[in-house]
Formats: C-alpha cells, structure tokens, sequence
C-alpha cells in the first residue's frame, strides 16, 4: 500500500482523469442466439455454449454438467460476431447482470450467447485486469445499474454500459492495484476454500452418524411407506398467479423457491392466494409433511402452518400413530433414502420427477416409538452441536468477501481530476 500511495503521490497528485467506457475499448460485441444459426446440442459437437452460469472470474470459462454443446460451425459463427481474442471481459448484460469472467485464452471450443457482452480493451490505455477489477466494484455497479431496463428481467444496453466512466489512472498505478488485488483475491480464495472444507466437514460428519443410526438389523420390522401414510401429489392450479392476493382473508400459498434448502420447518409464506384459488388447490395441515418431487426433488418439509400447494410437492400425512416426526424427517433426509428415490424417480426432459408411487414403494423400517424417540434425541443433540459449530464458517466466509470488497472499492476510487 505504502508503493501505491507514492505512485499516487507522484504520478497523478490532483487526481485522475475519467473517460467513458466507449473510449478506452476497441469493441464491445455480443454473442448469438441459437434459434437461427445453429442447434444446440448436435451430436457433432466439438465445444460448449457460454451464458452467464458458465462465467467464472478470474478463472475463465467453465463447462459443467449443465451446459449446452455447440458444434465448429456454431463456434465459428458466434466468434466471427463476437471477435473475442485473449484479455477479453465477458460481461453479463441481462438478469444476473454484471457477472464477469476474463478471457485467458482465444476460444477455439466455445461460444457465447446474446446474454454476454465481450469488451475488448485498449490495451495501451488500460490494462484488462483492471478494467475487470474495476467492472466488479461498487461504483461501477452505480453507474451501470442505473441504466438498467426491464422491469422484472433486467437488462443494461450496450450503449448504456459503453457511457459509464472509468477512471484512467498511470499504467504504474494500475499495474500496483492490480498485484495487490491479486494478491488479496488469491488470499481470500484459499481462506474461503479452507472454511468451506471444514463447513463441508462438519455437515458429511453428521451425515455419517445419523446413517448409522438408521441403520437397522433385522429385528426390526420394515414396511413400505405407503402402508404407513397417505402420501398424495398437491393438486395442478394454472394459473395459480390470477389468484394472489395481498387480502386479509387470503390462505398460505407454499411454493417451492420461496423455502431455503436445509430449513426443516415452513413457518410461514411470501404469497397468499384467495379461497377460489385455494379450492383448486391441496389443502395441507400443520404437522404434515412435504416433499419436493421435481425441481431439487426428495426435500422433506415438516409444516408448521396450515397452507396449499401445487402439484410440485407430495403431500405426507396419517403416520402420527407409527411415526414421530422428527424421525421421520430424519429418515427421509438419510443418505439411503434420498438415494433410492433418485433411482426410482423417473425423468420428464431435463428434470428428474419423483411421483407417489415411487414413494409409496419404499422400504422403511418402522422401530418402536421409544426407539424413535431415542434416536432423535441423539441426532438432535449432534446436530445442534454441529451447527454451533458451523454457524461461524459462513458467517466468516461472507466476513472475507466483504474485506476483500471494500479494499478493492477502496483502491478503486479516486479524485477526478479537475481539467
């Protein structure tokens, strides 16, 4: 820092001067949509399709299990409107907008989509990495969100993001702000890498003992889960959003998005739909459960409210006499569990469908009540010393990227300078 602020100190003293984006890029092109060029996923595929999931910081591009193929053709296509070459910023110019990654090598096996901007800088004026730390920090964040349009998708021009100003300071300047930045991401990285280890940890180590526990020899009695409750499939409104409503008299709504993975109680909803879309609804009762069975399917839900749900939750109910909840919430939560309906469920496209049948169908072994009561005592007691344990861990990961964001903004702003 002491560097830093000499150079400062020397090279730039009454400030530094401001230009818009558009004059210190060559370029900034975008990708193609698919629809009329090219198909996706052709079986002659050679490299991957990049949209803003695909965008990975400091580290490029990435392919995973979720992205589409594009073929040499397509490739060449995108590439020859895109023009991107090595020290490009991708930048993401709709929904999550302002995700970046930088280029670190000329593609020759992807492409990107018309969600990604490519900006090309002139290097002679400011340097790539810079320019994306800068992209990155709040200031620019003002500037460019406060073009943003679209009302619920939202969406910056290339003409809106091409008039915020950046600040052009010495390339000495820029080149010290860049080694320490770098320096504080590879930091901050290895620290959070290490936390979400032991976050990781500490849940698998539960994990274990809690499958031991439900783990049971042949003494003790097994039956299908169908025999043991009545598990039926909420029912299929739509549209379900003409009956919202923000009404006294209207009835919990539980959708899916609206409850975090790993709560294990609904306490409460964000929307409310009236008794006419109620009746076209399930009606599901409080110590009821619930069970995801298609977007992150197999998650069980044990209701503390009264509510309705659609057809992408399973409802589960009439086990109080053979099951304690809280054992049962364990049960189904169990590794082996979730494993066999993963197997059982069958696929609709490209999501994976978990129906009653399937469920009906599984072998659950059925202790005493007083052997349930036993093993929920032990696992709740685990369980909550793990997550003493583990609270700080995320809470400390958020404490580091927030260090890190407030040095980089920090190095990142400066006194304009007077012309």
């Amino acid at each position: 820092m002491a560097k830093l602020e000499q150079l400062i100190a020397e090279l730039c003293p009454n400030g530094v001067e401001y230009r818009m984006l558009t004059d210190i890029v060559i370029s900034v092109n975008i990708g193609i949509n698919p629809r009329k060029f090219f198909k996706l996923n052709p079986i002659d595929a050679t490299g991957f399709y990049v949209t803003v999931r695909e965008l990975n910081g400091l580290k490029g591009v990435f392919q995973h299990g979720k992205t589409d193929l594009i073929n040499a053709d397509a490739i060449k296509t995108i590439n020859n409107r895109a023009n991107i070459e090595k020290d490009d910023i991708l930048f993401s110019n709709t929904g999550t907008v302002g995700k970046m990654a930088l280029v670190l090598e000329t593609p020759d096996n992807w492409g990107i989509n018309e969600g990604i901007y490519a900006i090309k800088p002139q290097q002679k004026i400011i340097m790539p990495k810079f320019l994306y730390y800068y992209l990155t920090g709040q200031e620019a964040y003002n500037d460019y969100s406060s073009k943003f349009t679209g009302s619920t998708l939202k969406h910056v021009t290339q003409r809106a993001l091409a008039s915020i100003p950046v600040p052009i300071p010495p390339m000495q300047v820029q080149s010290e702000i860049v080694h320490i930045l770098d320096n504080f991401t590879e930091l901050t990285a290895e620290l959070t890498a290490e936390l979400t280890a032991e976050l990781t940890a500490r849940k698998k180590q539960y994990e274990y003992y809690r499958d031991e526990l439900l783990t049971f020899g042949d003494d003790v009695h097994v039956v299908k889960f169908g025999e043991a409750a009545k598990i039926v499939r909420g029912a299929s409104p739509r549209p379900i959003r003409n009956f919202i409503t923000n009404t006294s008299d209207g009835v919990n709504w539980i959708k899916i998005g609206d409850i975090a993975v790993g709560e294990k109680y609904v306490t409460e909803t964000r929307e409310k739909i009236t008794k006419e879309g109620a009746s076209k609804s399930r009606l599901v009762q409080k110590g009821d459960f619930i069970l995801s069975n298609s977007m992150s399917f197999g998650r069980p839900y044990i209701l503390a409210i009264d509510g309705y749900i659609h057809d992408g939750w399973l409802s589960i109910s009439g086990f109080s006499d053979k099951y304690i909840s809280d054992f049962l919430y364990h049960l189904i939560s169990s590794n082996r569990i979730q494993k066999e309906m993963e197997q059982k469920a069958s696929f609709g496209g490209a999501v994976q469908n978990l129906n009653a049948d399937i469920v009906k169908s599984l072998d659950f072994p059925l202790p005493s009540l007083y052997e349930q009561q036993r093993i929920v005592d032990i696992l709740d007691k685990f369980d909550a010393l793990t997550t003493d344990i583990s609270a700080g861990l995320p809470a400390e990961i958020e404490a580091r990227q927030k260090q890190y964001e407030y040095y980089r903004d920090k190095l990142l702003t400066f006194k304009e300078k007077v012309a």
